[in-house]
């Protein structure tokens, strides 16, 4: 037992040595909406994003701040902060699956707006088409989100030969249980819904543009808090976006 406690803590500092030592991966994006499962985090208006990563053998850790324009849905919040951690690895050159807790925290808005979420997914490699699956939840957080959230999603991207283009596509659903129906209007206006996307991206060197439709099925539904019912419909969302 203390062999196994030893080696695991001397993996634990190793992982945590080499991701000081890592060169940080920075990033920065301008987006015309801030859509995230096909619904409006930025008031329908431009945002503005920024990141900043490490990664050491298959650990990583992330951060990016978020223009939110004082957001209705985040209870007036002006930013909001996401912090990652997880593992990734590679099996056999075509196949990745990861794992990670990310923490939501917001700034400039009232009441208790954090929450944490789970995450765990993978991707594979067929050819030109890369195509990712996630399942993501949020455990019960009453406050900040009425309940428990509970994300499934599928993306693929297909990469056009011989040129920077490719063309994306992707689903989700969002379910969960609800003990505060008004503060689960954050997440999923209107109760369980799906979310869908279809763009084209243009990527060459560090710089990245994309186009897409954003849509879901939200509008068919009665929602209780109006305020986090704004921008929840359909949106074609531009992007253009900057890693070094």
């Amino acid at each position: 037992m203390r062999g196994a406690v030893a080696s695991c803590g001397g993996g634990l500092l190793l992982a945590v040595s080499g991701l000081a030592q890592a060169a940080p991966r920075i990033d920065g994006a301008v987006v015309s909406d801030e859509r995230r499962r096909g619904i409006s985090w930025s008031d329908g208006r431009a945002s503005a994003q920024a990141g900043l990563g490490l990664a050491a053998g298959d650990f990583r850790l992330d951060a990016s701040a978020t223009a939110l324009r004082n957001s209705p849905r985040h209870r007036g919040a002006d930013a909001g902060v996401d912090l990652s951690g997880g593992w990734r690895q590679r099996e056999g050159g075509a196949v990745r699956v990861d794992a990670a807790v990310i923490a939501h925290l917001f700034a400039g808005g009232a009441g208790r707006l954090n929450y944490v979420e789970l995450q765990a997914g993978g991707n594979a490699l067929v050819g030109p088409v890369s195509v990712d699956l996630s399942v993501t939840y949020a455990p019960p957080q009453r406050s900040a989100i009425g309940g428990d959230n509970l994300y499934l999603a599928a993306r693929a991207r297909l990469a056009v030969i011989g040129t920077p283009f490719g063309v994306v596509a992707g689903v989700g659903r969002s379910s969960g249980h609800t003990d505060d129906p008004v503060a689960a209007t954050r997440l999923r206006p209107g109760g369980t819904y799906y979310d869908w996307q279809l763009g084209v991206e243009h990527i060459r060197g560090p710089i990245g543009v994309s186009v897409s439709y954003v849509g879901n099925d939200i509008a068919r539904r009665t929602v209780p808090d109006m305020a986090a019912a704004r921008h929840a419909g359909d949106a074609v969302v531009a992007r253009i976006a900057l890693t070094l």
